[in-house]
């Protein structure tokens, strides 16, 4: 049976779109390798780091949704989108193991007049260089002509409530003029506004504008929380009276350090064909230094309140909130939680944790112990320590009971805490 969309890559980004889709109307199947996470989707269980419920899954598969992990499948569909995951390799460079076994499997069964989009985060260059040669010697077919090749970085931001998949501009841009038109006819069904780019670098150039813009921006309010809490300043009142300027400003705030899925487009890991000669992103790569030293701050900042009220870190109860990289989401890519962890084992200190969606942790191989009571546990720590703000935590009440409560976020009322 013929289907409108076939979405390679059941997780992060595949899900999301294949619930826009069929919310949408339009007949959509779902192809993953991982038997596992087909048998969770058909389950109706959301696979791990999936921004979706299990009541969002239900509903797309009453609706004729269907997963498979036979790539046959494939051959039904009119419009293909890859949402295979790019994660980093361990030399930090791009891994496109999975985004090439997909294209492959697709090329395979690749049919004339298809429309081919590609979600997976690649840098600028990358469909045309990675993609287009597998899927033409894979299906003998040619990009352009026998079939629309076009790019559609993901923009979702999940747990936002304000900006969801139908009203965040989607941003397209294809091989040719009329692979462009093809893959904005498709989204235009699923959003309310398509934003056409000039090519394919085009639109892979504006994910990499977008992820580094929330790079250097933070790196900077982390500066500025060091600098603020050197000079005895209230960082958090200060962003306060900034945000008030009605131009030529917008509000970031640090934190522990910078999790997510948007690491991809760093520059170190920026495909050394895409480079500039003598022209790195130098101000990319200094914020990812100062992201990067955040950890290993909020650690020394512990010890040093600690010390503060007659107490060391070594052998100190560390109740750890918190440890998802994004609020009221499961999601833990990147979190800096798990190196803000270890540093402060390496300074002695015995752990706990709470997270209302996290029942298990273990960062770097090492497990933390669960505080199931959280009040009481609270109360036992010698200090608290909020690394992530979950809309279930009453931070006063929790403040009010905690021995000594240091947020990282900025979430706490004011005169409630120790904030960063």
């Amino acid at each position: 049976m013929p289907a409108d969309l076939a979405v390679l890559g059941l997780a992060r980004s595949g899900l999301p779109l294949a619930l826009a889709a069929t919310a949408a109307g339009v007949g959509t199947l779902g192809y993953d390798p991982d038997e596992a996470t087909v048998d969770d989707v058909t389950a109706g269980r959301p696979p791990a780091g999936a921004p979706l419920t299990a009541a969002e899954l239900r509903r797309m598969l009453s609706r004729g949704f269907r997963a498979s992990a036979d790539p046959a499948v494939l051959a039904r569909a009119r419009t293909a989108v890859l949402c295979a995951p790019t994660p980093l390799a361990a030399d930090r460079s791009v891994d496109l193991t999975a985004l090439h076994a997909a294209t492959r499997t697709l090329a395979s069964r690749l049919r004339p007049r298809t429309t081919v989009i590609v979600e997976s985060t690649l840098h600028p260059g990358g469909t045309e260089r990675d993609v287009r040669p597998l899927l033409e010697e894979g299906s003998g077919l040619r990009a352009g002509r026998d079939f629309h090749l076009a790019c559609a970085p993901t923009r979702l931001d999940p747990g936002n409530r304000s900006w969801g998949y139908a009203n965040t501009p989607r941003v397209i841009g294809g091989l040719t003029p009329a692979c462009t038109e093809a893959a904005a006819a498709f989204y235009s069904r699923l959003t309310e506004k398509v934003v056409r780019a000039r090519g394919l670098r085009e639109a892979e150039a504006a994910k990499l504008l977008e992820t580094n813009y929330r790079q250097v921006n933070i790196a900077f309010m982390n500066e500025m929380a060091v600098f603020c809490h050197d000079l005895g300043i209230d960082l958090w009142d200060t962003i306060r009276c900034a945000e008030t300027k009605p131009f030529g400003y917008q509000a970031f705030r640090p934190g522990p350090g910078v999790g997510g899925h948007g690491h991809a487009l760093d520059p170190d890991c920026l495909d050394h064909r895409t480079r500039t000669p003598g022209y790195p992103l130098r101000m990319v790569g200094l914020a990812q230094e100062v992201n990067a030293r955040m950890p290993r701050y909020v650690a020394q900042r512990a010890a040093a309140l600690l010390n503060e009220y007659g107490k060391s870190a070594r052998g100190a109860r560390i109740l750890l909130l918190g440890v998802t990289y994004k609020p009221d989401l499961p999601d833990r890519q990147g979190a800096p939680a798990d190196e803000v962890a270890a540093r402060l084992r390496e300074l002695g200190a015995e752990l706990a944790f709470h997270d209302p969606y996290v029942p298990h942790w273990s960062p770097q191989g090492l497990r933390v112990r669960r505080a199931e009571a959280l009040y009481e546990a609270a109360a036992d720590a010698d200090l608290t320590l909020l690394l992530q703000h979950h809309r279930t935590y009453d931070l006063q009440g929790l403040a009010a009971k905690a021995q000594l409560f240091l947020d990282t976020r900025g979430a706490s009322p004011t005169g409630a805490a120790h904030r960063l």
